[in-house]
């Protein structure tokens, strides 16, 4: 029996399993613990061990005493113990050493907020507790014209010059000191800081001076050092930095972990146990190689190995989907017979930049909290967690899902782990959970009465919140699915999980998919999984090559090289090269563009063929005429091992009896008949071949299965696993009344219609600014134009594309036919500036249009005075582009070309145009799609009324949440409050708000507002909708679907001719990027919420006759009450982002020499506002810069009683070292060495101090 078990154990934020199997009978064992329960022991995963051990041997042992390791053959462990840290930010304290100017680069980022309706922005903490600029830069010389053969006549070094890994040349303009360097390091080591994270611009390439500086801080005794060149040798300083403080913060942490668990047990831990753990790429590494930013998926990735490994049809190939449903959260992710892998992905507000699977996580699992608000049934995202937990565990918790599926009858609690109570023995309560159901239904029922509604009874309740949680779990399925362009209903579910079995069917029914697919350990399919996964090493090297023949044999010798490195590793390790399968890879993108593709070796060698079989199918096209170029190299090799055999059990015969039920009048609930006799099935019972029709309950000491009417699940002879076959029962059918349980799912539905077409727009599209800057919005209007539901994308577009809708209906008339798509873009029409444009598509039925959809995006360059169509100075808006009220680009459902290149003739990339605009269209024509399958699933006139009914839904938070204002500030029942705020130039902005308690509705007059000016800071009316539009969202503080019902209570008055509402020749271009910010400080500082933000896009172009560049710069944020202003962020009407610090200088011949926090320029006062920022370039060849900005004049105002916020700035300086204001709105020819520093504006302070 020596060393014959092993165990693989999968430590989650609620549970933790452990599978242990041995060459003898019993042949496996399960446990599972609570992963926190501190009164009964330290460790969850050692217990376990423990448990197991005392089983198989017989002989009882003591928790306190080291384990007795001579039955351990092997260890293999996923853990969330990084992840839990990361999200509680509860990590070693990390000094961060980058490069002078970019103190604050990683926490501006890239400068966007996570959630554009709260005014009390939150970013999770930094996770770095210091910062030292060191005196150090690289130019990447992006222009150098050198090759190969140049470097044999060349000497480098007295050129100045160095040649970087990825063959790039780099010009070194200042070296580390040392003197300097170790004397701030010393500083911080003398604080108390042990673990250090150096992150200096371009060492992804260029990697000496981090190398110089790590060794400086080894000698002074920093125990810990990370290197970002090492952890992820990849382009973009932002990311690898945020990665590489990641592993700085995780790994002392983790190495602590591991050093405590392996000191539980006795000395042969170290010596003879295999110990390995899971990293996020699916891969295991040995214990004393795992690091803290490999180990952020570590738990969810062995579900994704376990589902991949035994449910993967090799013959029929079908994709699966795996659905890792938990306690906290659910992670879904795509198979289809190989790893996807990702190198970008953000967990706790941070991109983590390296290999990891792509998981997607929903916050609804079984802990997930029930709410019920403004008529809406809602699910988290907040959790109950594993202590105190759900109302049922009997520790004083809140209602949650596992609630709802216990007293629907779905888990039998005679049947579930006793793990319960305050001494951890207590079977799940039922009466406890019924009880809080009732005080709950008594709630919704006083709603529904108040509303003239039907009652609820307890179990509707409950199940209402079931069918919630289930649509919000489809939510990432189809974004894993459908946003790269694969047909969900295509595919198996694999569902595992504690939690998954009692929703499994009604997801797939939900997406259309025609099986799910149980494994026999489904509960503990992630440490199931550990046993079947591979010890990976993965190296990566970055690769600046164009894809070319003559190229092939440099990438093919870096390939062999890094090959032979990473099975070096192995071979040293005890592993024999027959073991040993080495994939390789080559990082694939079109120039200009940031979207890279990780291509695996093909058998032809013809990376660049799988290249565009792979982009056409994710993005609908191929970019023609542009090179391929080589980002990156990639060497993955595994070391195969001994695998889990397969678990088989015998068939059932004729001779045998038939399998029957262990109980028969088990009362489910079920969608179709309610409660209902449901007969309940041992796993342990059932044979090969047995069928059991739903409804029925199939139960397992580590999960329990739900299945469906209609449905039917049979028991597969070879594993033991359950297949179950999906009905077409849908379910209770809906009818056109309201109903809050059908509402909460529309409004799921209507917004994943419109996530879906944002996501086919990135997609589809070409330029940087829709694609990668994300300046677009896509939504759904009614019948009448009116918005029903829009994603979360750019707020100065939200109230304006319905003017936009509702402009053309009314324009078109009966002169729009079915086929017919079109294009807008004039304020008068809806618009908001020319490069924004809105392409419309109707959607007829039975000869009448039933929707619409609509998408606008922002075009580079669309005519004008000057490149980038953002001009200064325009005084007409003939000067800002072409300008259309309405044009039909595809007629008879043909798209219009030749139309489109005659408007847009004097566009400066008339190519990127017709792309983007087709991409425009092929998201509309996503949207209509599953319009569509909606509309088949529940009829038009279900569709059609709760397109209303959200908009109802929202229109009574929006009048709930005024009569709550108007009684929190102390107004008269009819009031009226007054808010002016001046632009650079003095215009007059005032709001005359009136508030009506009793009614519950709101007057806007801006009649105070000042005329028309003969420049382009007018902003068309439907700017202003947006601004209010965005307001009332925000001030409604909580999740509601944002569309025309928002608007409802509200009447807008705005005087012709004057600044907010100007003739159609005025010119405009400045009203979306300035004005807009202005008329929302003006409309939240009359509500008394937020003091003024920056005011104020920045934005800042530059261009010559070769290329041009627009970005929009961060400011600060106003404070309010209770809370402080944030820095370095785009606020309220904008949210696009900037480009990395490390891609704009390989692509421009511009230097970014500083990019800060400008401390001290948001207002003082009880709560401080947020600071602007700092953002200086250098330009290395002679540009035309613009800068379009406010708030240069008139400083961001305080609220109640808090200071101003310091104005903008923006400065030229010469190379004579003169400085120059430009003010705010300027253009100026700058030549090589000359630079523009910008300062951006602060937020306005709340309250005195």
């Amino acid at each position: 029996m020596e060393k014959s078990i092993s165990f693989n154990i999968d430590r989650g934020g609620t549970f933790t399993d452990i599978v242990a199997f041995m060459p003898y009978q019993p042949y496996y064992m399960v446990e599972k613990l609570l992963s926190v329960d501190p009164d009964n022991y330290r460790d969850a995963p050692r217990e376990g061990i423990r448990r197991i051990i005392e089983k198989v041997s017989k002989q009882k042992s003591s928790p306190s005493e080291p384990v007795d390791t001579k039955l351990i053959k092997s260890i293999r462990m996923g853990t969330t113990v990084g992840t839990n840290a990361l999200l509680e930010r509860k990590g070693e304290k990390v000094l961060l050493v980058t490069s002078k100017g970019f103190r604050d680069l990683l926490e501006i980022g890239n400068q966007s907020r996570p959630k554009i309706f709260e005014l009390n922005i939150k970013k999770p903490d930094l996770i770095y507790h210091q910062v030292v600029e060191i005196d150090e830069r690289v130019q990447f010389l992006s222009t150098l014209p050198l090759t190969d053969q140049h470097d044999k006549d060349l000497n480098i070094d007295e050129k100045g010059l160095k040649k970087g890994i990825t063959g790039d040349y780099i010009r070194v303009l200042q070296v580390p000191k040392k003197e300097e360097v170790c004397k701030q390091l010393q500083e911080c080591y003398n604080r108390g800081l042990r673990s250090v994270a150096i992150v200096l611009v371009h060492s992804y390439t260029f990697n000496d001076h981090e190398l110089m500086v790590g060794q400086w801080a080894k000698d002074i005794g920093f125990t810990h050092v990370s290197l970002s060149h090492e952890i992820m040798p990849m382009i973009k300083v932002v990311n690898r930095g945020l990665t590489t403080c990641v592993d700085a913060y995780l790994t002392p942490l983790i190495q602590q972990y591991i050093d405590n668990f392996l000191a539980g047990f006795d000395g042969g831990i170290r010596e003879h146990v295999d110990v390995s753990f899971m990293m996020s790429d699916g891969g295991l590494c040995p214990v004393d190689s795992f690091r803290g930013f490999r180990s952020i998926l570590s738990g969810p990735a062995g579900g994704v190995v376990g589902y991949s490994l035994t449910t993967f049809n090799q013959q029929t190939k079908q994709p699966i989907i795996g659905f890792d449903m938990g306690g906290t959260s659910t992670d879904v992710s795509r198979f289809s017979g190989t790893y996807d892998h990702v190198f970008e992905a953000e967990i706790s507000g941070l991109t983590i930049q390296s290999p990891q699977l792509d998981i997607q996580t929903v916050a609804a699992g079984g802990g997930s909290r029930l709410f019920f608000k403004s008529g809406l049934f809602l699910v988290g995202p907040e959790s109950v967690g594993a202590h105190p937990g759900p109302v049922c565990y009997k520790k004083g918790g809140s209602l949650a899902i596992t609630d709802a599926n216990l007293l629907l009858g779905r888990l039998i609690p005679d049947f579930f782990p006793k793990i319960f109570g305050p001494s951890q023995n207590e079977a799940l309560d039922l009466q406890l959970t019924l009880s809080k159901f009732e005080q709950l239904t008594s709630e919704i029922n006083a709603f529904q009465r108040d509303q003239g509604m039907e009652e609820m009874t307890v179990d509707q309740v409950a199940y209402g919140f079931i069918r919630v949680a289930n649509e919000s779990m489809c939510r990432p399925i189809r974004n894993i699915t459908e946003s790269k362009g694969y047909d969900c209903s295509q595919h198996v579910l694999a569902c595992f999980g504690g939690a998954g079995g009692q929703h499994a069917c009604a997801i797939a029914q939900n997406l259309g998919m025609p099986k799910v697919f149980i494994h026999k350990f489904s509960g503990i399919l992630s440490a199931y999984g550990l046993g079947l996964a591979n010890l990976v090493i993965d190296k990566q090297e970055p690769c600046s090559t164009i894809y070319e023949e003559s190229n092939r044999e440099e990438w093919n010798r870096k390939l062999k090289n890094l090959s032979e490195v990473a099975c070096k590793e192995l071979l040293d390790k005890g592993y024999s090269q027959e073991q040993l399968v080495v994939e390789q890879f080559l990082n694939l993108r079109f120039s200009g563009t940031d979207t890279s593709m990780m291509i695996q070796t093909p058998p032809d060698q013809d990376y660049q063929r799988v290249f565009k079989e792979n982009y056409q199918r994710e993005y609908g096209f191929v970019i023609l005429g542009r090179d391929l170029l080589i980002d990156d190299i990639r060497v993955r090799v595994l070391a195969q091992g001994a695998k889990l055999e397969s678990i088989s059990i015998p068939k059932r015969l004729d001779s045998d009896k038939p399998l029957k039920p262990i109980k028969t009048d088990q009362k489910c609930y079920f969608s179709q008949g309610g409660r209902q006799d449901t007969s309940v099935y041992l796993l342990s019972d059932c044979l090969g071949g047995d069928v059991i029709k739903g409804p029925a309950i199939i139960i397992d000491q580590i999960t329990t299965i739900v299945v469906e009417p209609q449905c039917s699940a049979e028991v597969i002879a070879e594993s033991g696993s359950i297949e179950i076959t999906i009905g077409s029962g849908q379910g209770k059918t809906v009818d056109t009344t309201l109903n809050p349980i059908t509402l909460s799912v529309f409004s799921h539905r209507f917004m994943s219609i419109a996530e879906q077409m944002g996501k086919t727009l990135q997609r589809t599209s070409i330029s940087t600014n829709i694609k990668e800057r994300l300046d677009f919005s896509c939504a759904l209007f009614g019948p009448d134009g009116g918005l029903v539901s829009n994603a979360p994308h750019l707020p100065v577009h939200l109230g304006s594309m319905q003017e936009a809708v509702k402009f053309q209906i009314h324009h078109l008339g009966n002169d729009w036919k079915e086929g017919e798509v079109i294009l807008s873009n004039h304020p008068q029409a809806g618009g908001s500036h020319l490069p924004d444009l809105t392409v419309i598509t109707p959607v007829y039925h039975q000869g009448k249009v039933v929707f619409y959809v609509a998408s606008r995006g922002h075009h580079a360059d669309i005519g004008g005075i000057t490149p980038g169509s953002m001009p200064p100075f325009s005084k007409n808006i003939s000067e800002e582009g072409a300008a259309i009220f309405s044009c039909k680009i595809v007629k008879g459902s043909q798209f219009q070309e030749q139309t489109i290149r005659e408007i847009f003739q004097k566009s400066r990339n008339l190519s990127d145009n017709i792309s983007d605009l087709k991409a425009q269209i092929a998201a509309n024509q996503k949207g209509i799609t599953l319009m569509e399958e909606l509309i088949r699933h529940y009829s038009m006139d279900v569709v059609h009324a709760y397109m209303y009914h959200v908009q109802n839904n929202a229109e009574l938070a929006v009048r709930d949440m005024l009569c709550e204002l108007s009684i929190q500030n102390g107004l008269n029942p009819r009031d009226t409050l007054v808010s002016r705020d001046y632009m650079d130039d003095g215009s007059p902005i005032e709001l005359r708000l009136t508030i009506d308690r009793e009614k519950k509705e709101a007057i806007f007059d801006w009649t105070g507002t000042g005329v028309q000016v003969f420049g382009n800071t007018n902003a068309p009316p439907s700017v202003t909708m947006s601004a209010i539009i965005y307001c009332l969202r925000c001030l409604v503080k909580r999740e509601i679907p944002l569309n025309q019902g928002c608007l409802n209570p509200i009447t807008v008055i705005i005087p012709p001719g004057s600044l907010l509402n100007p003739s159609k020749e005025a010119a405009v271009v400045g009203g979306n990027v300035l004005t807009s910010q202005r008329v929302t400080d003006v409309i939240l500082a009359a509500f008394g919420a937020a003091a003024n933000s920056q005011g104020c896009m920045n934005n800042l172009t530059f261009g010559n006759e070769k290329l041009g560049y627009y970005e929009t710069i961060a400011g600060g944020t106003g404070a309010g009450p209770g809370f402080n202003g944030f820095s370095g962020v785009q606020c309220h009407m904008t949210n696009t982002r900037i480009t990395d610090v490390e891609i704009m200088e390989k692509r421009y011949p511009v230097m970014v020499r500083e990019f800060s926090i400008r401390k001290n320029s948001g207002g003082k006062g009880k709560y401080y506002g947020g600071d602007g920022v700092v953002r200086e370039i250098e330009f290395f060849e002679p540009f035309t810069v613009s800068i379009l900005s406010e708030r240069r004049s008139y400083h961001p105002n305080g609220l109640a009683g808090g200071e101003q916020a310091q104005c903008g700035l923006n400065l030229v300086i010469r190379n004579d070292q003169s400085i120059i204001n430009i003010s705010s709105k300027n253009s100026i020819d700058l030549i090589n060495g000359e630079r523009i520093r910008i300062l951006t504006p602060g937020g306005g302070g709340f309250g005195s101090k």
